[in-house]
Protein backbone atom coordinates (compact mmCIF):
# COMPACT_ATOMS: atom_id res chain seq x y z
CA UNK A 1 0.00 0.00 0.00
CA UNK A 2 1.11 3.25 -1.09
CA UNK A 3 1.46 6.38 1.64
CA UNK A 4 0.89 9.46 0.99
CA UNK A 5 2.22 12.52 0.49
CA UNK A 6 1.00 13.65 4.24
CA UNK A 7 2.64 10.90 6.19
CA UNK A 8 5.72 10.82 4.09
CA UNK A 9 6.76 14.04 4.95
CA UNK A 10 5.50 13.13 8.46
CA UNK A 11 7.58 10.08 8.88
CA UNK A 12 10.88 11.72 6.93
CA UNK A 13 10.68 14.67 9.37
CA UNK A 14 10.69 12.08 12.28
CA UNK A 15 13.27 9.73 10.68
CA UNK A 16 15.70 12.94 10.62
CA UNK A 17 14.96 13.94 14.11
CA UNK A 18 15.19 10.24 15.20
CA UNK A 19 19.01 10.04 13.66
CA UNK A 20 20.19 13.06 14.97
CA UNK A 21 18.59 12.06 18.42
CA UNK A 22 20.79 8.74 17.99
CA UNK A 23 23.89 10.78 16.81
CA UNK A 24 23.85 12.84 20.07
CA UNK A 25 23.05 10.44 22.49
CA UNK A 26 25.74 7.45 21.14
CA UNK A 27 28.50 10.36 21.07
CA UNK A 28 27.23 11.70 24.19
CA UNK A 29 27.33 7.63 25.54
CA UNK A 30 31.16 7.25 24.67
CA UNK A 31 32.87 10.95 25.35
CA UNK A 32 30.53 12.54 28.75
CA UNK A 33 31.74 10.08 31.01
CA UNK A 34 35.28 10.48 29.90
CA UNK A 35 35.57 13.94 29.61
CA UNK A 36 33.63 13.89 33.45
CA UNK A 37 36.96 11.59 34.54
CA UNK A 38 39.70 13.70 33.25
CA UNK A 39 37.60 16.93 34.89
CA UNK A 40 38.32 14.69 38.19
CA UNK A 41 41.67 13.92 37.82
CA UNK A 42 41.92 17.73 37.06
CA UNK A 43 40.73 18.25 40.64
CA UNK A 44 42.79 15.92 42.55
CA UNK A 45 46.05 17.36 40.69
CA UNK A 46 45.20 20.62 42.34
CA UNK A 47 44.96 19.22 45.42
CA UNK A 48 41.39 17.83 46.38
CA UNK A 49 40.84 14.25 47.51
CA UNK A 50 38.36 12.60 46.10
CA UNK A 51 39.70 8.97 46.23
CA UNK A 52 36.75 8.22 48.31
CA UNK A 53 34.61 9.47 46.79
CA UNK A 54 35.17 9.39 42.76
CA UNK A 55 33.20 6.09 42.58
CA UNK A 56 29.88 7.35 43.63
CA UNK A 57 30.61 10.75 41.71
CA UNK A 58 30.87 8.87 38.47
CA UNK A 59 27.98 6.66 39.00
CA UNK A 60 25.60 9.57 39.98
CA UNK A 61 26.99 11.48 36.96
CA UNK A 62 25.82 8.70 34.58
CA UNK A 63 22.80 8.34 36.51
CA UNK A 64 21.55 12.48 35.89
CA UNK A 65 23.23 11.89 32.33
CA UNK A 66 20.87 8.76 31.59
CA UNK A 67 17.77 10.64 33.54
CA UNK A 68 18.18 13.63 31.20
CA UNK A 69 18.66 11.92 28.32
CA UNK A 70 15.42 10.39 28.41
CA UNK A 71 13.66 13.24 29.25
CA UNK A 72 15.21 14.82 26.04
CA UNK A 73 14.41 12.48 24.18
CA UNK A 74 10.73 12.37 25.17
CA UNK A 75 10.59 15.91 25.00
CA UNK A 76 12.51 16.72 21.49
CA UNK A 77 10.69 13.33 20.01
CA UNK A 78 7.12 14.90 21.03
CA UNK A 79 8.03 18.00 19.54
CA UNK A 80 9.72 17.37 16.94
CA UNK A 81 6.35 14.78 15.77
CA UNK A 82 4.46 17.65 16.66
CA UNK A 83 6.09 19.98 13.98
CA UNK A 84 6.36 17.22 11.70
CA UNK A 85 2.61 16.89 11.45
CA UNK A 86 1.88 20.56 11.52
CA UNK A 87 4.04 21.18 8.23
CA UNK A 88 2.97 18.33 6.75
CA UNK A 89 -0.33 19.05 7.07
CA UNK A 90 -0.11 22.75 6.28
CA UNK A 91 1.30 21.84 2.98
CA UNK A 92 -1.47 18.98 2.32
CA UNK A 93 -3.83 21.40 2.86
CA UNK A 94 -2.54 23.82 0.75
CA UNK A 95 -2.23 20.58 -2.20
CA UNK A 96 -5.66 19.46 -1.22
CA UNK A 97 -7.22 23.68 -2.06
CA UNK A 98 -5.29 22.54 -5.39
CA UNK A 99 -6.42 19.60 -5.94
CA UNK A 100 -10.32 20.91 -5.44
CA UNK A 101 -9.88 23.85 -7.68
CA UNK A 102 -8.09 21.92 -10.59
CA UNK A 103 -11.08 19.52 -10.60
CA UNK A 104 -13.43 22.38 -10.73
CA UNK A 105 -11.43 23.99 -13.61
CA UNK A 106 -11.82 20.62 -15.24
CA UNK A 107 -15.24 20.72 -14.59
CA UNK A 108 -15.71 23.15 -16.59
CA UNK A 109 -15.80 26.63 -14.08
CA UNK A 110 -13.59 28.39 -15.92
CA UNK A 111 -13.90 31.17 -13.13
CA UNK A 112 -11.77 28.85 -10.93
CA UNK A 113 -8.35 30.20 -9.14
CA UNK A 114 -6.38 28.92 -6.73
CA UNK A 115 -5.63 30.80 -3.80
CA UNK A 116 -2.48 32.72 -2.92
CA UNK A 117 0.31 30.79 -0.50
CA UNK A 118 2.61 31.96 2.07
CA UNK A 119 5.03 28.75 1.02
CA UNK A 120 6.90 30.54 -2.11
CA UNK A 121 6.95 27.50 -4.25
CA UNK A 122 3.45 26.74 -3.94
CA UNK A 123 2.83 30.33 -4.25
CA UNK A 124 4.36 30.37 -7.63
CA UNK A 125 2.83 27.43 -8.52
CA UNK A 126 -0.41 29.36 -7.87
CA UNK A 127 0.52 31.91 -9.85
CA UNK A 128 1.52 29.55 -12.92
CA UNK A 129 -2.20 28.30 -12.71
CA UNK A 130 -4.20 31.26 -11.95
CA UNK A 131 -2.35 32.51 -15.12
CA UNK A 132 -2.92 29.75 -17.40
CA UNK A 133 -6.50 29.49 -16.17
CA UNK A 134 -7.14 33.05 -17.11
CA UNK A 135 -5.88 32.24 -20.79
CA UNK A 136 -7.95 29.59 -20.78
CA UNK A 137 -10.86 31.26 -19.92
CA UNK A 138 -10.69 33.75 -22.26
CA UNK A 139 -9.74 31.33 -24.67
CA UNK A 140 -13.46 29.77 -24.26
CA UNK A 141 -14.84 33.05 -23.67
CA UNK A 142 -13.82 33.94 -27.37
CA UNK A 143 -15.18 30.04 -28.61
CA UNK A 144 -18.55 30.62 -27.95
CA UNK A 145 -18.29 34.15 -29.08
CA UNK A 146 -17.50 32.59 -32.40
CA UNK A 147 -19.76 30.20 -32.01
CA UNK A 148 -22.29 32.71 -31.41
CA UNK A 149 -21.70 35.21 -33.85
CA UNK A 150 -20.97 32.18 -37.09
CA UNK A 151 -24.51 31.18 -35.83
CA UNK A 152 -25.86 34.58 -36.25
CA UNK A 153 -24.13 35.53 -39.65
CA UNK A 154 -24.97 31.91 -41.37
CA UNK A 155 -28.56 32.26 -40.28
CA UNK A 156 -29.83 34.90 -42.39
CA UNK A 157 -28.30 33.35 -45.80
CA UNK A 158 -29.60 30.09 -45.06
CA UNK A 159 -33.17 31.34 -44.09
CA UNK A 160 -33.01 33.29 -47.58
CA UNK A 161 -32.27 29.65 -49.52
CA UNK A 162 -34.81 27.74 -47.30
CA UNK A 163 -37.34 30.44 -48.10
CA UNK A 164 -36.68 30.38 -51.76
CA UNK A 165 -36.37 26.60 -51.90
CA UNK A 166 -39.75 25.67 -50.01
CA UNK A 167 -41.98 28.23 -51.49
CA UNK A 168 -40.58 26.82 -55.02
CA UNK A 169 -41.17 23.59 -53.50
CA UNK A 170 -44.75 24.27 -52.66
CA UNK A 171 -45.28 26.39 -56.13
CA UNK A 172 -46.07 29.65 -54.60
CA UNK A 173 -43.05 31.57 -57.00
CA UNK A 174 -42.28 30.22 -60.06
CA UNK A 175 -38.64 29.12 -61.34
CA UNK A 176 -36.78 31.94 -62.80
CA UNK A 177 -33.37 33.24 -63.66
CA UNK A 178 -33.50 36.21 -60.75
CA UNK A 179 -34.63 33.69 -58.19
CA UNK A 180 -31.47 31.84 -59.16
CA UNK A 181 -29.61 34.60 -59.21
CA UNK A 182 -30.67 35.22 -55.51
CA UNK A 183 -30.26 31.56 -54.58
CA UNK A 184 -26.41 31.56 -55.57
CA UNK A 185 -25.91 35.50 -54.19
CA UNK A 186 -26.33 33.78 -50.98
CA UNK A 187 -24.66 30.60 -51.48
CA UNK A 188 -21.46 32.67 -52.40
CA UNK A 189 -22.09 34.30 -49.11
CA UNK A 190 -22.01 31.59 -47.10
CA UNK A 191 -18.66 30.33 -49.05
CA UNK A 192 -16.87 33.54 -48.14
CA UNK A 193 -17.98 33.36 -44.47
CA UNK A 194 -16.48 29.83 -44.68
CA UNK A 195 -13.45 30.50 -46.18
CA UNK A 196 -12.64 33.63 -44.03
CA UNK A 197 -13.42 31.90 -41.12
CA UNK A 198 -11.15 29.20 -42.37
CA UNK A 199 -8.00 31.70 -43.15
CA UNK A 200 -9.39 33.35 -39.67
CA UNK A 201 -8.80 30.20 -37.66
CA UNK A 202 -5.75 29.93 -39.17
CA UNK A 203 -4.09 33.07 -38.27
CA UNK A 204 -4.96 33.25 -35.17
CA UNK A 205 -3.83 29.71 -34.66
CA UNK A 206 -0.65 30.72 -36.24
CA UNK A 207 -1.01 28.04 -39.12
CA UNK A 208 -1.32 30.83 -41.86
CA UNK A 209 1.68 30.97 -43.97
CA UNK A 210 3.68 33.90 -44.29
CA UNK A 211 6.38 34.24 -46.90
CA UNK A 212 8.92 37.12 -45.13
CA UNK A 213 10.89 38.69 -47.53
CA UNK A 214 12.86 41.78 -49.17
CA UNK A 215 10.19 43.63 -50.93
CA UNK A 216 9.62 47.04 -52.45
CA UNK A 217 6.09 47.89 -52.31
CA UNK A 218 5.84 50.82 -54.80
CA UNK A 219 4.80 48.93 -57.59
CA UNK A 220 2.31 46.96 -55.79
CA UNK A 221 0.90 50.09 -54.53
CA UNK A 222 0.41 51.96 -57.95
CA UNK A 223 -1.22 48.70 -59.29
CA UNK A 224 -3.93 48.54 -56.36
CA UNK A 225 -4.18 52.27 -57.20
CA UNK A 226 -4.80 51.37 -61.28
CA UNK A 227 -7.19 48.51 -60.16
CA UNK A 228 -9.53 50.19 -57.82
CA UNK A 229 -9.63 53.27 -59.97
CA UNK A 230 -11.46 51.44 -62.81
CA UNK A 231 -14.23 50.22 -60.57
CA UNK A 232 -14.85 53.81 -58.95
CA UNK A 233 -17.57 55.98 -60.79
CA UNK A 234 -17.26 59.12 -62.33
CA UNK A 235 -19.15 61.34 -59.51
CA UNK A 236 -17.59 58.55 -56.68
CA UNK A 237 -14.26 59.84 -54.69
CA UNK A 238 -10.95 60.38 -56.27
CA UNK A 239 -8.11 57.64 -55.73
CA UNK A 240 -4.90 59.03 -55.13
CA UNK A 241 -1.50 57.94 -54.08
CA UNK A 242 0.96 59.99 -51.95
CA UNK A 243 4.58 58.33 -51.34
CA UNK A 244 8.12 59.21 -52.52
CA UNK A 245 9.24 57.82 -56.23
CA UNK A 246 11.27 55.14 -54.39
CA UNK A 247 10.47 53.35 -51.34
CA UNK A 248 12.98 52.03 -48.80
CA UNK A 249 12.78 47.43 -48.82
CA UNK A 250 10.76 46.32 -46.40
CA UNK A 251 10.69 42.85 -44.34
CA UNK A 252 7.47 41.30 -45.94
CA UNK A 253 4.78 39.00 -47.48
CA UNK A 254 4.15 40.41 -50.55
CA UNK A 255 0.79 38.90 -51.03
CA UNK A 256 -0.11 38.94 -47.26
CA UNK A 257 0.30 43.28 -47.60
CA UNK A 258 -1.95 42.83 -50.93
CA UNK A 259 -4.51 41.08 -49.05
CA UNK A 260 -4.53 43.36 -46.61
CA UNK A 261 -4.44 46.60 -48.69
CA UNK A 262 -7.17 45.34 -50.70
CA UNK A 263 -9.16 44.97 -47.69
CA UNK A 264 -8.90 48.53 -46.61
CA UNK A 265 -9.46 49.96 -50.31
CA UNK A 266 -12.61 47.84 -50.28
CA UNK A 267 -13.77 49.32 -47.39
CA UNK A 268 -13.15 52.92 -48.19
CA UNK A 269 -14.87 52.66 -51.41
CA UNK A 270 -17.77 51.05 -50.35
CA UNK A 271 -17.93 53.80 -47.48
CA UNK A 272 -17.26 56.79 -49.52
CA UNK A 273 -19.57 58.20 -52.00
CA UNK A 274 -17.48 61.27 -52.79
CA UNK A 275 -14.39 63.43 -52.01
CA UNK A 276 -11.40 60.98 -51.99
CA UNK A 277 -9.26 57.99 -50.61
CA UNK A 278 -5.62 58.28 -50.44
CA UNK A 279 -3.25 55.90 -49.79
CA UNK A 280 0.23 57.65 -48.15
CA UNK A 281 3.19 55.73 -47.45
CA UNK A 282 6.67 57.14 -45.61
CA UNK A 283 9.06 55.95 -43.31
CA UNK A 284 9.40 56.94 -39.38
CA UNK A 285 12.37 55.91 -37.75
CA UNK A 286 13.02 51.76 -38.96
CA UNK A 287 9.48 51.36 -39.92
CA UNK A 288 7.59 51.71 -43.13
CA UNK A 289 3.82 53.51 -42.73
CA UNK A 290 1.09 52.78 -45.18
CA UNK A 291 -2.27 54.96 -44.70
CA UNK A 292 -5.22 54.18 -46.40
CA UNK A 293 -7.41 57.62 -45.78
CA UNK A 294 -10.60 58.09 -46.96
CA UNK A 295 -13.52 61.13 -46.52
CA UNK A 296 -16.52 58.52 -45.60
CA UNK A 297 -18.96 58.11 -43.56
CA UNK A 298 -16.53 57.55 -40.62
CA UNK A 299 -16.43 55.54 -37.19
CA UNK A 300 -18.31 57.09 -33.77
CA UNK A 301 -15.98 57.11 -31.02
CA UNK A 302 -17.71 54.58 -28.86
CA UNK A 303 -17.24 52.35 -31.71
CA UNK A 304 -13.76 52.52 -33.17
CA UNK A 305 -12.12 49.90 -30.01
CA UNK A 306 -14.80 47.12 -31.54
CA UNK A 307 -13.33 47.92 -35.26
CA UNK A 308 -10.86 44.75 -35.27
CA UNK A 309 -13.26 42.72 -33.80
CA UNK A 310 -14.64 39.45 -35.54
CA UNK A 311 -18.00 40.08 -37.15
CA UNK A 312 -18.51 43.82 -36.00
CA UNK A 313 -20.05 45.81 -38.22
CA UNK A 314 -20.62 49.92 -38.08
CA UNK A 315 -23.34 50.01 -40.13
CA UNK A 316 -25.03 46.76 -39.94
CA UNK A 317 -27.68 47.31 -42.52
CA UNK A 318 -25.20 48.33 -45.11
CA UNK A 319 -22.71 45.49 -44.83
CA UNK A 320 -24.92 43.14 -44.33
CA UNK A 321 -26.47 44.02 -48.04
CA UNK A 322 -23.24 44.06 -49.88
CA UNK A 323 -22.51 40.59 -48.52
CA UNK A 324 -19.56 41.21 -45.95
CA UNK A 325 -18.44 39.23 -43.98
CA UNK A 326 -17.51 41.41 -40.70
CA UNK A 327 -14.08 39.92 -39.95
CA UNK A 328 -11.92 41.23 -42.97
CA UNK A 329 -10.09 44.17 -40.49
CA UNK A 330 -9.73 40.57 -37.91
CA UNK A 331 -7.87 38.98 -40.43
CA UNK A 332 -5.89 42.04 -41.43
CA UNK A 333 -4.40 42.83 -38.05
CA UNK A 334 -3.51 39.32 -37.48
CA UNK A 335 -1.82 39.21 -41.16
CA UNK A 336 0.33 42.47 -40.08
CA UNK A 337 1.04 41.12 -36.79
CA UNK A 338 2.48 38.32 -38.42
CA UNK A 339 4.42 40.66 -40.47
CA UNK A 340 5.92 41.99 -37.11
CA UNK A 341 3.64 45.35 -37.79
CA UNK A 342 0.97 46.36 -36.09
CA UNK A 343 -2.45 48.23 -37.46
CA UNK A 344 -4.41 51.16 -36.15
CA UNK A 345 -7.25 53.17 -36.43
CA UNK A 346 -8.53 57.12 -36.09
CA UNK A 347 -12.18 58.17 -37.47
CA UNK A 348 -14.09 60.68 -37.06
CA UNK A 349 -18.35 60.39 -37.66
CA UNK A 350 -18.89 62.41 -40.71
CA UNK A 351 -15.73 62.96 -41.38
CA UNK A 352 -13.45 60.08 -42.34
CA UNK A 353 -11.64 57.19 -41.54
CA UNK A 354 -7.62 56.24 -41.33
CA UNK A 355 -6.44 52.68 -41.64
CA UNK A 356 -2.88 52.53 -40.72
CA UNK A 357 0.05 50.03 -40.38
CA UNK A 358 3.70 49.35 -40.16
CA UNK A 359 5.89 47.25 -41.62
CA UNK A 360 9.55 46.89 -40.17
CA UNK A 361 12.24 47.97 -42.70
CA UNK A 362 14.84 45.96 -44.14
Amino acid sequence: MKMGLRTRLFFSHLVVMLVGVASLVSISKISSPRFFVLHLERLENQGFDLIDVRTELVAGFELAWQRSTIWSVLVGTTAAGGLSYWVSRRIMQRLTEMEQITQKFAAGQMDARLPVSDIPELSGLSTSFNRMAASLEGVEARRREVIGDMTHELRTPLTVVRGYLEELADGQIEASPEIYRRLARETRRLERLVNDLQELSKAEAGYLPINIQRVNLRPLLESLVEKFTDQLLEDGPVLVLQCPSVLPPVLADIDRTEQVLVNLLGNAVHYTNEGSITIRAGTEGSQLWIAVIDTGIGIAPENLPHVFERFWRADQSRDRHSGGTGIGLTISRRLIELQGGQIQVESELGVGSTFRFFLPLA
